[in-house]
């Protein structure tokens, strides 16, 4: 076993596995604002594993639900104001199948032909 933080140091890093996947919600969750937002509504432990129920805009008033899964933390074991996030696609983050990719329709797109 090795530790190479303390148990209150903050996370450098988290990475987050977002659903559903679409163009809007990576884009929201792309801009400063978000991580902010997150630094705020998370602060605290954090661990590989944990699954949080967030949302983003739509504009014009409404919000997609999205969940985020936490893939990885580097560095420290809670967030706080140095956390930087990552977000990767759900499907890239369990293993990647060549599947859409920049561009593509968003969400569940297995009905199309093939």
């Amino acid at each position: 076993m090795t530790t190479s933080a303390p148990a209150d140091a903050v996370a450098e890093r988290v990475v987050l596995r977002y659903a559903p996947v679409t163009d809007r919600v990576a884009d929201e969750l792309s801009k400063s604002r978000y991580s902010a937002y997150l630094r705020s509504a998370e602060a605290g432990p954090v661990a590989a594993g944990d699954a949080w129920e967030h949302f983003v805009s739509r504009g014009c008033g409404t919000t997609r639900d999205v969940t985020l899964t936490v893939e990885t933390v580097d560095g420290g074991e809670r967030i706080g104001e140095g956390t930087e996030f990552t977000f990767v696609p759900a499907e890239e983050a369990s293993g990647r199948d060549g599947g859409a990719g920049p561009g593509s329709e968003a969400g569940r797109d297995d009905r199309a032909g093939g």
